[in-house]
């Protein structure tokens, strides 16, 4: 039986899979998603200090949580 990595994000990847990963195309449903995501937190957080404020308040939270990555 092959043992399971503890978590999916722990997991070790070889070199060929790792490449032929960041060289596939986008495609058109990942680029529309991120097009989207953008839109939403450009409504959101309209200007720059406003999304400044947001990104140092999700930093602050993520420091404080009690799971942080390996490595970290």
């Amino acid at each position: 039986m092959r043992s399971r990595p503890a978590s999916f994000h722990e997991r070790s990847l070889e070199p060929a899979e790792a490449r032929a990963y960041l060289e596939a195309p986008i495609t058109d449903a990942e680029r529309d998603e991120v097009r989207a995501l953008v839109h939403w937190f450009r409504q959101r957080y309209p200007t720059p200090v406003e999304r400044l404020a947001y990104v140092r308040r999700a930093y602050a939270r993520w420091r404080r949580s009690p799971t942080l990555p390996a490595g970290s």
